[in-house]
């Protein structure tokens, strides 16, 4: 026996290593979440002529197919000619029609960052004059629309597939082998496989229309499918359904080799007694349960990879590190949360002949407890490299969903205290009270059955008894007659105890009150485990919170850097001032526009450095062209509201690097003047 299970094993391991070899050879690092960085020309801008293409700086590169960049005129229709090309690093641009009319204008872009994401967004430009536009561009997302949705509950129910097939298989594993007979959790571990596999190619369908148009009617565009192979996440893909396959095969000889059926012989008084198994060797069980093991550990931990190598993980910061981080720590939770829900279907569902027992539930409290260790230590880590710093926490989406996924994490610790509780209280006494009282009856009922059978004997019997007594000679249809019958009451009366001794099991078990105590609590675990599952799937669809800020900086940056010089369009001049004295600390922003040689209109804001808008008694701004020898030329802004002062027909007579400075005085002797240079025409 022991040479035909062990090659099984073998090749069962071979398999598994073969595919996450292959699964895990193409992995490599990259950047981070998309976000735009610049734009030429700027956004808001208003430019004399019309440019002959329009470029996007991103934070990092990006993957574009031939309507990721769309320049629409006023009346909504597309400008721009040709694809859009990578002109120099993360730069993209695309041609534009010449001799464009004055009005403004909408650049539209959707593509595809390193993490697999679509990046999404607008914005306008004028040429020569803003004026009306018919393009709306407010919410445009690419995870709006029916696509986006679907994709997003796919991904919710891919997780949960992986965590409910690998936790409960290895919950099954290490610590309840006898759950392998177990119907209810054989469905159970057999649905988390059924769900991922049927996700995993809802994903692979949608993938196409999700990062292109998002309509529906694109999802089973051959076409579109023929490039989602071609990316990264595609691959991802399709690697987790051939480790699927691998996944089937383990399922069956998990539950094959565990679960199959004792020899019996069935004895003259027609009952069965067990016989000795060759299978139940030590030193082969050992060997069988070393090799579904490792196949077991290979093969979700390849399937936890296909995550990681197209997601967050992969991209950014220690992109080296932070997958393996990534692949312990879907592990963990599928220990934690899959062996859960094994758990409560062992509690709730398990035949009553065939209950979870005590050293059962102390081995999954130990794999529990080593799993929320394991989650703490990756989470930190992950925490601190999608975050980068404590204001990210509350400053961005992605910190806040952490924040809620932390607080649902340490409300489940708590009741898993609980549930550890109930574990050190669960009787063992009530399968073998259940056994004693099922023998004690029989015992004393044991005349019954024979009884009956005697009374009916008698009353079905073809000859008198002392016939066949006298005689002791009776022919073959004599004796089937007084058999058959007796067979048949014998076996129905054999049903009929053993329902009863079921129900009485049951009965004894469910009394046990450390074991509802149990129940209780490890279902407001699963409760608490579905909520924590969907702020997860959330959480991996967000920016994370150190590229968003990072982004935002950049943006600032560029559009600093892009007024100062004057670059295109309105100049906006942010500059901190300080006069010493109280409420002295504030910012100061100039707002030119259009920032040209003639009259231009400028606005000035005083702003608290929280942001908040207050009046100061006195502001006044002086430009001055030192390389002409021009200036400095005053103006007084009038007062229009609460940190607001405006000034219209502002002259600037020549294009250069003009000086701009601001005099604020904030009481009757505290008074700063702060300068800034900006290119102006």
């Amino acid at each position: 026996m022991t040479l035909t299970i062990a090659p099984r094993v073998r090749a069962l391991v071979l398999l598994l290593l073969a595919a996450a070899c292959a699964l895990l050879a193409g992995a490599g690092p990259a950047s981070a979440h998309a976000a735009v960085t610049g734009s030429d020309p700027g956004q808001g801008a208003v430019v004399d002529k019309a440019p002959a293409r329009i470029s996007l700086t991103f934070s990092e590169q990006v993957a574009m197919s031939d309507d990721s960049l769309r320049v629409l005129d006023p009346e909504g229709k597309r400008v721009d000619t040709g694809k859009p090309s990578n002109v120099s690093g993360t730069t993209y641009a695309v041609p534009l029609h010449s001799g464009l009319p004055d009005g403004t204008y909408t650049v539209a872009y959707q593509v595809v960052s390193a993490d697999s994401h679509p990046v999404a967004g607008a914005y306008t430009f004028s040429i020569g004059a803003p004026s009306k536009t018919s393009v709306s561009v407010s919410g445009q997302s690419a995870d709006d629309g029916v696509v986006g949705w679907l994709y997003g509950f796919g991904r919710y129910v891919s997780y949960a597939g992986f965590i409910v097939m690998a936790g409960g298989a290895a919950f099954v594993l290490a610590c309840w082998r006898r759950g392998s007979g177990v119907r209810p959790v054989q469905r159970f571990v057999v649905s988390g496989w059924v769900a991922l596999t049927a996700a995993t190619l809802a994903l692979l369908l949608l993938r196409g229309s999700f990062t292109g148009t998002g309509k529906v009617a694109d999802v089973f565009d051959l076409s579109l499918l023929g490039q989602v192979l071609q990316t990264k996440t595609g691959a991802a893909l399709v690697s987790r359904l051939l480790l699927l396959a691998a996944a089937a095969l383990f399922i069956a000889v998990l539950f094959g080799a565990y679960a199959r059926p004792s020899p019996t012989t069935t004895l003259t008084d027609g009952a069965s007694r067990r016989q000795p198994d060759p299978r139940e060797d030590a030193q082969e069980k050992r060997d069988l349960t070393f090799g579904l093991s490792i196949g077991g550990v290979v093969v979700a931990s390849g399937l936890a990879a296909s995550w990681a190598m197209s997601e967050h993980a992969s991209v950014g910061l220690q992109a080296g590190i932070a997958m393996p981080v990534d692949v312990l720590h879907l592990l963990a939770v599928a220990a934690w949360l899959g062996g859960l829900g094994a758990l409560l279907v062992a509690l709730y569902r398990a035949p009553a002949d065939t209950p979870v027992d005590r050293p059962a539930v102390r081995r999954f409290s130990q794999i529990a407890f080593g799993s929320v260790l394991t989650l703490i230590a990756t989470g930190t880590y992950q925490s601190w490299r999608q975050l980068g710093s404590w204001s990210a926490f509350t400053d961005t989406r992605y910190g806040q969903l952490l924040l809620a996924k932390i607080g649902l994490v340490v409300v489940m610790v708590g009741v898993a205290w609980i549930s550890r509780r109930w574990t050190g209280r669960l009787a063992e006494t009530a399968p073998v009270e259940a056994v004693a009282i099922r023998e004690k009856e029989r015992v004393g009922a044991g005349a019954e059955p024979a009884g009956d059978m005697a009374t009916t004997d008698a009353g079905d019997g073809d000859a008198p008894a002392t016939g066949d007594s006298d005689t002791g000679t009776g022919t073959d249809t004599d004796t089937d007659t007084d058999e058959h019958p007796g067979s048949e009451r014998a076996a129905q009366l054999a049903r009929q105890q053993a329902a009863r001794d079921a129900a009485r099991q049951k009965r004894v078990r469910d009394a046990d009150p450390n074991r509802f105590g149990l129940r209780r609590s490890v279902l407001a675990e699963a409760g608490i485990a579905v909520v924590l599952l969907a702020v997860t799937t959330v959480l991996t669809q967000t920016e994370p919170g150190r590229t968003e800020q990072e982004a935002k900086a950049a943006s600032s940056s560029s559009a600093s850097a892009s007024s100062d010089t004057g670059a295109s369009g309105a100049l906006t001049l942010n500059m901190p001032f300080d006069t010493g004295g109280e409420d002295g600390k504030g910012i100061v922003t100039i707002d030119l526009d259009p920032a040209r040689v003639g009259d231009n209109e400028m606005h000035v804001f005083v702003e608290r450095p929280n942001g908040r808008a207050f009046d100061i008694p006195e502001v006044k701004v002086e430009f001055t062209l030192k390389a002409k020898d021009i200036g400095p030329l005053p103006v007084v802004p009038d007062h229009i509201a609460t940190g607001h002062w405006s000034a219209n027909g502002v002259q600037i007579p020549m294009a250069g690097d003009w000086q701009v400075d601001v005099t604020v005085r904030t009481s009757d002797i505290d008074e700063v003047t702060v300068s800034k240079n900006a290119q102006i025409g």
